[in-house]
């Protein structure tokens, strides 16, 4: 299916230098380009006001190669970089619109600043609370061990991107909050950390994107992590939006090459090295550079898998999701996750209540064949776990969401189906509530609780 079907004109490119450098543009450099001409005015106004609040940052390859300039705002890209004014509270965007108008750097702008960003919830699924691991009673800062067999890891030359998807639900790592930033200055405590769990199989390194960092840094990060003394860490994963963003990163910058010797290193040492490719549209795959790129990451050694979440104005339609997972598949990329919006940042603005979700996934992958159904969705990750909506049924005369764990902070819990009761307005696992007469969810329950159930 073409992007013509889907109602997408491809951009004309203008980007024909391939090995240009990369260069970040935030919107103080976006205002003095053509590009901010580009926007009505009411629209520019609303970038200005949500930008206090949320970050902004966009590249030349994004503009010119991603977003068609005459379908804006609704361009799907387009609603992927750049802010609108609905994504923050009415009060609220009025209120800063007001105290902007009298001049930035005053101390009541900065306490409204910061009084709605705290608002958004900018570390969800007990991120600074339970997910942190400890060694010999330290926290260990930039870490995170939420399921038994994978450690999030975030380095800290890694915590931007090279471009800011608008929905991110990492948003707080790239605002002025450092009291609530993860991030992690050398691996030399997540090596001590392995060396002691050994039950720990996989490293995901995350962000932001790790992929911003030069090759030189990146060395320093990975190269610990083949010591002969972790044997048992089998899989290094990378989470990425650069093959998506800035695929040149893997083509023509200049340590493009050097960055695929790195990946061969890694998989000659018998680790399995995946990259966890966030692509959110068919549009992202069209240039063919990007193309290009995954066609060099795979030739390294690389798995290249994709995962996205489901975001209303970008991606909420079947015939998107099932081009987008066909075209990976026609590329040598894995289908992985459909996510849920998490309940961070613009939710209001993104979310898709779960049962629409549900629809939307089963009719994309109704419309693919047996080697795209690798994917697995829509999947929530919440402070329990990844929880998954497998359907819609019927119980008793009482209709219900059937769930499962595809996983839990407890190993047991995964795939264990449950049911709760059917809201068609319910957007997150909090929002739902437990059926057939039971008072909460097995994973609620206490442990005397359980040993009933069981």
């Amino acid at each position: 299916m073409s992007l013509e079907i889907l109602g997408i004109q491809k951009p004309q490119s203008v980007f024909s230098n391939e090995g240009e450098r990369y260069r970040p543009l935030t919107l103080q450099k976006l205002r003095k380009s053509h590009y901010w001409q580009l926007i009505p005015p009411d629209l520019q106004q609303g970038i200005e006001v949500v930008s206090q609040i949320l970050p902004f940052r966009i590249n030349q390859y994004v503009l010119s190669q991603l977003i068609d300039w005459d379908r804006i705002p609704e361009d799907p890209i387009y609603q992927l970089t750049f802010l609108q004014p609905e994504m923050l509270d009415r009060g609220d965007y009025l209120r800063l619109a007001s105290l902007l108008s009298r001049g930035t750097g005053n101390a009541e702008l900065d306490d409204e600043v910061r009084r709605i960003r705290l608002n958004l919830n900018p570390h969800p699924a007990g991120q600074l609370t339970d997910n942190v691991p400890r060694l010999g009673g330290r926290p260990l800062p930039g870490l995170q061990h939420k399921y038994r067999e994978t450690v999030l890891f975030f380095p800290a030359a890694g915590q931007t991107c090279h471009a800011y998807c608008s929905y991110c639900f990492r948003w707080a790592q790239f605002v002025d909050l450092p009291e609530i930033r993860f991030q992690a200055r050398d691996a030399e405590d997540l090596v001590s950390y392995l060396r002691v769990h050994p039950e720990v199989s996989d490293v995901i390194l995350t962000g932001g994107d790790p992929m911003i960092m030069r090759t030189s840094v990146l060395r320093r990060y990975l190269e610990p992590l083949l010591d002969e003394s972790l044997e048992h860490l089998q899989t290094i994963r990378i989470g990425t939006k650069t093959t998506a963003y800035w695929p040149q990163r893997f083509v023509s910058d200049p340590d493009a090459d050097d960055l695929l010797r790195l990946f061969e290193e890694v998989t000659q040492s018998g680790r399995h090295l995946a990259m966890m490719a966030h692509y959110s549209h068919p549009v992202e795959l069209e240039p063919p550079i990007a193309r290009q790129a995954v066609s060099r990451i795979r030739s390294a050694g690389a798995e290249v898998r994709m995962q996205a979440p489901l975001i209303r104005r970008v991606n909420d339609r079947s015939e998107v999701w099932a081009e987008l997972w066909r075209t990976g598949v026609r590329l040598g990329m894995i289908p992985y996750y459909m996510f849920v919006e998490r309940d961070t940042g613009p939710r209001d603005y993104f979310a898709v209540p779960l049962a629409r979700a549900y629809r939307i996934f089963r009719a994309a992958y109704k419309q693919v064949s047996g080697v795209a159904r690798t994917v697995r969705g829509p999947s929530m990750s919440a402070h329990p776990g990844k929880v998954r909506v497998l359907g819609i049924t019927r119980i008793a005369g009482e209709r219900c969401f059937v769930l499962d764990f595809i996983q839990g902070r407890d190993p047991d819990w995964v795939r264990r189906p449950f049911f709760a009761r059917y809201d068609r307005r319910a957007r997150w696992l909090d929002e739902l509530e437990p059926a057939l007469g039971e008072e909460r969810f097995f994973f609620e329950q206490t442990g005397s609780d359980r040993s009933n159930a069981d």
